[in-house]
């Protein structure tokens, strides 16, 4: 049987209380005795330790695959009854997609139809607006002629009183000139004299002043006879209707 390291220090020890050099030379040699003693384990430990790391980093390892295979049979297609769960969801959100899509389209042509109707809408406006402006500038320029006519008709009249009478030549070129200046006023401005006779009688353009009978018989009833007073349009609308005599 082997002796234990403390029985050969004991034997050392009691024989070195004999012999004093005996004592120091076992102290000497059971000191390094300790320390290779001492390194031998934590060289065991060292090994230990680096052995169970290396199993630890085996298992994490180890976790690390299984996770990624299950992973990966996870992203892979179901088959048979796990699969239709998924065809279920699958088939709700075409669906969903589908809706949403049918949706939209129709929001869409609202707000188109809305965006069409505002646009007639607001071209309807401007046609009216337009049409206003227009008339009010008619209604103010009918006016104007409106006030100008009876001074010019007074003009022709003196012209026409004065082929009789002895007037001053001078005088008679001016009231002349001025007659010509309202009679090319007329004509820039498009008003039309109504001054025929012989014609039907209308009542949106004659005044009758008076009905006589004819005695000629291929004049016939509602004849203009006679012209007692011109009137005037301009384009369809009538300025002064035409004071005339009309036939029985």
């Amino acid at each position: 049987m082997e002796k234990t390291t403390e029985q050969s220090l004991d034997e050392h020890l009691f024989a070195g209380e004999n012999n004093p050099n005996i004592m120091q030379d076992s102290t000497q040699k059971y000191s390094k005795q300790n320390v290779k003693e001492s390194t031998q384990k934590e060289m065991n430990q060292k090994k230990e330790q680096t052995s169970n790391e290396a199993n630890s980093n085996e298992v994490i390892q180890q976790n690390q695959n299984e996770q990624a295979n299950g992973e990966g049979e996870q992203t892979t297609a179901p088959n048979g009854a796990e699969a239709e769960p998924y065809e279920a969801l699958e088939e709700e959100v075409a669906e969903e997609e589908l809706d949403l899509v049918a949706q939209l389209q129709h929001d869409l042509a609202n707000t188109k139809d809305a965006l069409l109707r505002k646009a007639a809408e607001l071209e309807n406006v401007r046609k009216r607006v337009q049409k206003e402006r227009i008339g009010l500038f008619e209604d103010a320029r009918i006016q104007a002629l409106q006030d100008i006519i009876p001074i010019a008709e007074d003009m022709k009249r003196t012209l026409e009183a004065s082929a009789n009478t002895e007037i001053d030549e001078n005088f008679l070129q001016g009231v002349q000139m001025v007659a010509t200046k309202f009679q090319e006023l007329f004509e820039r401005y498009g008003v039309v004299p109504i001054n025929q006779a012989q014609v039907p009688f209308d009542v949106d353009v004659h005044d009758a002043m008076l009905r006589q009978p004819t005695d000629n018989p291929e004049i016939s009833s509602n004849t203009v006879l006679q012209v007692l007073e011109s009137g005037y349009k301009l384009g369809n609308r009538v300025i002064k209707h035409a004071k005339v005599i009309v036939s029985e």
